[in-house]
């Protein structure tokens, strides 16, 4: 299916929204407007997001959700990605161009932990806090091929993925896309099937980068990645980046705060919506 069509049914689902009866949360207390800037996962975009977008904006917050290189309605394919700085480059110039006399609050969700965490390093004075969403945490003390290797020996079956390897059989595969079966039984299980749906219209191929690349964009400093507070939102019925990972990644890798949301699978921002809005609506009154 062709961008544009895809970008149509997310509209529609936009409209669906408006019959499931989030308007209610207009009565909450006003708040303070803050900034929050989404980062989505593999193979997602920033149509990811739009339960949450929807939430945080009807409180009064502005908000930015963006679509990471050939991702989403991104223009780029999977395969014109030359590395992962490349990936990363949406969230780069967006902040590139943000105000200094602005901070905006980062959520990333799952292999979003990796594009928030250059932009720590790189812009650590535009950032009043990070928040990790069930997402990979990289830190100056923990590199990629760490959490790469330890995802990867937890990761449970992979069913109807599919990979391409354009390079040849003999080398690593260059990309992947989850299934319907994978996406239904491990992204979505708690999920409404109504987003399911949405996902099965709209995923796209993921770009696989060699952990040299990735461990190159990503070299973490303490002073600058370090300087930016972090919080971490665990996902207790992840089946992609498992609960027990999680909690490993926080060892490894203190944050500032830890906060768990039961009973979400690894679409926090579809299972547990209300949730998600009110905990990160918290964290950045704490830390803005």
């Amino acid at each position: 299916m062709e961008l544009s069509k895809k970008y149509f049914m997310l509209i529609s689902f936009f409209i669906i929204l408006s019959s499931l009866g989030i308007e209610s949360t207009k009565e909450e207390p006003p708040r303070i407007g803050k900034h929050f800037v989404l980062i989505h996962g593999a193979c997602l975009g920033a149509w990811s997001w739009y339960k949450l977008e929807t939430l945080l904006k009807s409180s009064g917050h502005n908000v930015t959700a963006l679509d990471l290189g050939a991702s989403g309605i991104n223009p780029l394919q999977a395969n014109d990605l030359q590395s992962s700085s490349d990936y990363f480059k949406p969230l780069r110039d967006f902040m590139e161009a943000f105000s200094f006399h602005e901070r905006v609050i980062l959520v990333g969700h799952s292999y979003g932990g990796y594009a928030i965490s250059q932009a720590m390093e790189y812009f650590p004075s535009k950032i009043s806090v990070a928040v990790f969403a069930t997402a990979f945490m990289p830190g100056p003390t923990l590199n990629y091929s760490t959490l790469n290797q330890m995802s990867t020996s937890q990761r449970g079956p992979q069913l109807d993925t599919h990979y391409t390897y354009d390079q040849g059989p003999n080398n690593p595969p260059t990309t992947l896309i989850f299934g319907p079966l994978y996406s239904a039984s491990e992204l979505f299980p708690l999920s409404p099937i109504e987003d399911l749906t949405l996902a099965t219209l709209l995923l796209r191929p993921l770009r696989l980068f060699s952990d040299e690349d990735l461990s190159k964009q990503l070299m973490l400093s303490t002073k600058k990645y370090g300087s930016v507070k972090r919080v971490y939102i665990i996902a207790g019925k992840d089946k992609v980046i498992t609960r027990d990972f999680q909690l490993w990644n926080i060892e490894r890798n203190p944050p500032n705060d830890v906060v768990e949301i039961k009973g979400s699978d690894h679409m926090v921002m579809m299972s547990k919506t209300i949730e998600l809005w009110s905990h990160i609506q918290g964290i950045a009154e704490k830390y803005s």
